[in-house]
């Protein structure tokens, strides 16, 4: 465990990145992603999303991450809010737009740049709310502790730091 923690500083510690992430609903269900290695808890269930590249914009990045994560083919609807997730060693400016799901079959995808002895990714799943909430807060990205619906996380506007 601890090779891949410091896999993950190495890559992505102790610099601020920028970061799209989709919110994806489907059935009443909120597509999240569970990666291993991360926060203090070794554990973090979050939507879909990654870093974006030098050069590429935010919906291009959007859909090329959400095709290695979760084997998804989406189009992309509103932009939501910003967050700032600061969980160190890791610090992010999260771009959270809305998007659909319009071809693909769902599967657990991988991290590029982690290579193949260090991935993350151990499962994705389209999630009822109640069975989010049986998750530990710890495990639970910031932006989806403590919502009620998810007709509330749609409507979320602005820029927030929810820690």
């Amino acid at each position: 465990m601890e090779a891949l923690e410091n896999k993950i500083k190495s890559l992505y510690g102790e610099k601020l990145r920028v970061r799209v992430c989709g919110i994806c609903i489907k059935e009443d269900r909120l597509l999240l992603v569970h990666h291993k290695g991360l926060t203090s808890s070794g554990s973090l269930w979050a939507p879909p999303g990654g870093g974006m590249e030098y050069g590429e914009d935010a919906k291009t990045a959007l859909k090329r991450e959400f095709l290695e994560e979760t084997g998804l083919e989406i189009t992309i609807g509103n932009f939501l809010f910003v967050h700032e997730y600061l969980d160190k060693p890791l610090h992010g400016i999260e771009l959270f737009f809305e998007v659909k799901n319009v071809n693909g079959t769902l599967k657990s995808g991988s991290d590029p740049e982690m290579g193949n002895n260090f991935q993350i990714i151990t499962q994705t799943s389209f999630m009822p709310l109640e069975e989010i909430k049986k998750i530990p807060e710890a495990s639970l990205h910031y932006v989806i502790q403590n919502i009620t619906s998810f007709e509330s996380l749609l409507k979320l506007r602005g820029y927030f730091k929810f820690h």
